[in-house]
């Protein structure tokens, strides 16, 4: 049986991590408030993006004048995994689920005899699945300096992908991150951006409008632009998750952390007791031997 002065250090000690887990949920809580607004405000911009960007691709699919981020290379055979994470961990499974989602699509590609690569943003990703998969890495873009998430930090990783796909490096990148729903639930996601896949529902668009200069044209200047807002997007999505897990995770920290201080402070009176009790025989003892 521990001590009485273990027990009394170990209560102090998990005080004081609780008080940490209850600071950090309610620096998360408030970050998750911004998080949250950014990530529903980006939804707006990104759903109607893509009803513009459905219009105009499915006017010039199959043509031979087609863009090549929107016709693709012609293969599927190399494959890009763009894996984002968070730079900070406590924040519960959210890192995790992102990169089992990629593990396993990595696993399914290289099943099926696809070259895979992999290209994170997030240390959390990359420390993760540098175990297993070391030798397909071909990038990374440290994010620990970034204190607000900005369409610019979007058009960095967007460029360097682009330029990947210029020099012939990938057919197929496909984007893994986690989409916010709620503090409790976030929904990791797989989504295709290169080539640029035209979203459901917008095949008729088309018909609607008449663009100046042609479509193909538009494109051209648009694609980029599209890969960088779906990044942007996703970008935001996982800070909202990121922030959301850390609250809930912090959360149930604090309470486990109250419960386990209960837990010690019985068996912290119990000892005492029994100390106090044995004290109380032998006093007891030597009065009646004398």
């Amino acid at each position: 049986m521990p001590n009485l002065k273990d027990l009394k250090n170990r209560i102090a000690s998990v005080k004081s991590t609780r008080k940490i887990t209850k600071a950090m949920q309610m620096v998360a809580a408030a970050k998750l408030r911004r998080a949250q607004e950014a990530a529903e405000q980006s939804r707006s911009y990104a759903e109607r993006f893509d009803a513009v960007m459905g219009g105009l691709a499915s006017s010039v699919s199959g043509s031979d004048s087609a863009p090549k981020l929107l016709s693709g290379t012609g293969s599927d055979k190399n494959q890009l995994l763009i894996v984002l994470t968070s730079e900070r961990g406590l924040c519960g499974g959210f890192n995790t689920n992102i990169t089992k989602l990629a593990r396993k699509h990595a696993q399914d590609l290289i099943a099926a005899g696809k070259t895979v690569k992999i290209f994170t943003v997030g240390k959390k990703g990359r420390d993760q699945l540098k175990r297993d998969y070391s030798d397909m890495f071909v990038g990374h873009i440290d994010m620990s300096e970034v204190k607000r998430m900005s369409y610019s930090d979007a058009q960095t990783v967007a460029r360097d992908i682009l330029n990947r796909f210029d020099d012939n490096q990938f057919d197929v990148a496909t984007l893994f991150y986690s989409r916010f729903q709620n503090v409790v639930t976030q929904i990791p996601t797989a989504q295709q951006i290169i080539p640029f896949k035209i979203p459901d529902g917008y095949a008729a668009a088309d018909t609607l409008y008449d663009y100046e200069p042609d479509e193909e044209a538009i494109l051209a200047d648009l694609l980029p632009r599209a890969i960088s807002t779906s990044i942007f997007s996703a970008l935001l999505e996982n800070g909202a998750s990121e922030q959301g897990a850390r609250m809930s995770a912090m959360d149930n920290a604090t309470r486990n952390a109250g419960e386990m201080i209960d837990k010690l402070t019985i068996e912290y009176n119990r000892s005492r007791q029994a100390v106090i009790t044995s004290e109380l025989i032998e006093i007891i003892s030597g009065a009646e031997a004398l």
